[in-house]
């Protein structure tokens, strides 16, 4: 399988994952434009599948180091398989309820509160278990991010307060989103072998750890975006029949999104060899900024915001900023 043996090349790999992670929202700002977001969401649970599936013919089965995908699927414990499951069950639901959050709220609150969260919690879990990184520098880092989170809540607080969406529901979901979202990758990190050369016995390489994590994003899609359809957080029940009225374009739009985010997952999964899974997962949750990027400069969500408004964004892009850069210089110092 193809291997990362770099941190530069790691630390570009989570870049990418950022940029992927931040982005892949906006087919869904796209596609809801015409229908309903839970519909999007079984097209985006396919196209992540997809893009898992096709890496771990690909590059996970070519190359000089590990193991080929159906030799080390063939060698995994029920435990490992479980535990890859297990992490994209959770990260369906967290994921779901974030895409509610961004239905309700927009881009440029739900992706910094509810990643954010999330960024705080999954950075604590991955280096508990695997500390690798000058702890001081990374939870600086994670802490700036911190409170990127809390000024960017008080600039949603005065968009709501002049009487657009309310802010109480999209800020409470994208809560519930990031506390969920924080657990999920220590699990797929858990099914993995430490050792990408030497694959341990019953252990995953981490492209076979990022096809069952999908594998459980997609089975339990019919669970909870089922939930989600039948009491939807705004408006009338989805019934399932909508699903085939959608246009192909509609279906492609939602396929590329998973695809756009299956690529940030699996980058960043490949590159904790390197990184480790505290700074591999945080740097990619720097998400929150493109996507922030995106809601504010792009979506307009902040258009008609009121005055001291845009001090407390600027501040937001700041803390980010300086929160990711401390992340990626853990690692080194």
């Amino acid at each position: 399988m193809v291997i990362v043996e770099s941190y530069g090349l790691a630390v570009v790999m989570c870049v990418i994952t950022m940029l992927c992670w931040g982005s892949w929202a906006n087919t869904q700002k796209l596609a809801t434009k015409e229908w309903k977001f839970q519909l999007f969401y079984w097209d985006y649970a396919i196209g992540v599948f997809i893009l898992s599936l096709a890496l771990a013919f690909t590059m996970g089965s070519t190359g000089d180091g590990g193991m080929s995908f159906l030799e080390n699927v063939s060698q995994a414990s029920i435990k490992t398989i479980l535990m890859a499951l297990i992490g994209g069950i959770i990260f369906n639901l967290a994921n779901i309820l974030l895409v509610g959050a961004i239905d309700i709220a927009g881009m440029a609150v739900a992706f910094p509160i509810g990643i954010g969260l999330a960024l705080v919690i999954g950075v604590i879990n991955n280096y508990i278990a695997s500390p690798v990184g000058n702890a001081v520098i990374l939870f600086i880092g994670v802490a700036a991010i911190a409170a990127a989170v809390i000024v960017d809540g008080l600039a949603y607080k005065k968009l709501s307060d002049s009487g657009q969406k309310t802010a109480v529901k999209g800020i409470v979901i994208s809560v519930l989103a990031g506390v969920l979202m924080g657990w999920f990758y220590r699990f797929v990190a858990a099914s993995m072998s430490t050792d990408f050369v030497t694959i341990e016995a019953g252990k995953f390489t981490p492209y076979s750890a990022v096809a069952f994590f999908s594998l459980g994003l997609l089975l339990s899609n019919f669970l909870w975006n089922s939930i989600v359809m039948a009491k939807p957080f705004t408006g009338e029940p989805v019934k399932y029949a909508d699903y085939f009225k959608g246009s192909m374009k509609l279906h492609l739009i939602g396929i590329l999104g998973g695809i756009i985010w299956s690529i940030g997952m699996s980058f960043s999964i490949i590159a904790s060899g390197q990184a480790g899974f505290a700074i591999s997962y945080g740097l990619g949750q720097g998400a929150t900024v493109v996507a922030a990027f995106w809601g504010v400069f792009i979506w307009k969500e902040f258009k008609n915001a009121p005055k001291g408004t845009k001090p407390l964004l600027a501040l937001m892009f700041l803390l980010y900023v300086v929160g990711l850069a401390l992340i990626i210089i853990a690692r080194v110092v």
